[in-house]
């Protein structure tokens, strides 16, 4: 049987395990990155037929996990009976982290290290990582980015998130161009999910409101009811990702 191959990162929880349950089909082969394997992925994807391999890898560590995923896909490419499996590839990069909510001259120079690894350090590399190892796969090629509308819209107190978000946008912008270029490229997109009821809002949420000032917006989008459920924001993801003119916008709003 063959199979659509999906490389996704922060899976185990949030919108992100919402994608990988929603892309536990038996036509699909499904690979998830996150710091933590989740138990109930792995019995969800044995009942769903869906072959599921889980890396537990920190991200902040890009170098070498970028490497893993080289040498993962060469060794598809290399086995006939292994890449005749696979219809399509996508990379959804997924993972991120949120800094302590203070000014920047508060900072921890750790903590902003670590978000600026996880949020764009680790996407660059990752896709770096994945066209170059299967340029020369015959089949249909998607980058998808999970960016955020907060790398458009600056927030004050949030500046490590907000530069990996913008740094996302941006090198999505330059990738699409390269890739354009080639005769079977890939079709790039950054895209906002809109906003999303997870741990991060939660973290946003429980912030000082003398170190963040945006504090009240994010209350009233929970008690207003605005913010979309992980397994709802991840279907409008995934159907973005099915649309038939994905990439003709290398950055763009779920919403739009």
């Amino acid at each position: 049987m063959t199979k659509a191959l999906f490389i996704l990162t922060g899976a185990s929880r949030g919108m992100g395990l919402a994608m990988a349950q929603q892309l536990l089909k038996p036509d699909h082969f499904l690979l998830c990155i996150s710091r933590n394997t989740n138990a109930s992925l792995a019995a969800q994807a044995a009942s769903a037929g869906c072959p599921l391999e889980q890396w537990p890898l920190d991200l902040e560590h890009s170098v070498p996990a970028a490497a893993k995923l080289t040498q993962w896909l060469q060794s598809r490419a290399s086995d006939s009976l292994n890449s005749d499996r696979f219809t399509s590839a996508t990379l959804i990069n997924n993972a991120g982290v949120i800094s302590a909510l203070v000014p920047l001259s508060d900072s921890d120079p750790h903590d902003l290290t670590r978000a600026l690894r996880v949020g764009l350090e680790a996407p660059l590399l990752l896709t770096a990582a994945f066209l170059k190892a299967t340029e020369a796969w015959q089949m249909p090629r998607q980058v998808l980015n999970i960016s955020s509308g907060l790398g458009r819209r600056a927030m004050a107190s949030g500046a490590g998130y907000c530069a990996a978000k913008a740094g996302m946008d941006h090198f999505t912008r330059s990738l699409a161009m390269d890739e354009a270029l080639k005769p079977h490229g890939a079709k790039v997109c950054s895209l906002a999910p809109g906003v999303i009821d997870t741990d991060m809002q939660v973290q946003l949420r429980s912030a000082d409101p003398t170190d963040f000032p945006g504090l009240g917006g994010f209350v009233d989008l929970k008690q207003s009811g605005h913010l979309a459920s992980p397994d709802e924001a991840a279907r409008r993801v995934l159907a973005y990702l099915a649309r038939p003119d994905f990439g003709s916008q290398p950055v763009a709003d779920v919403r739009d």
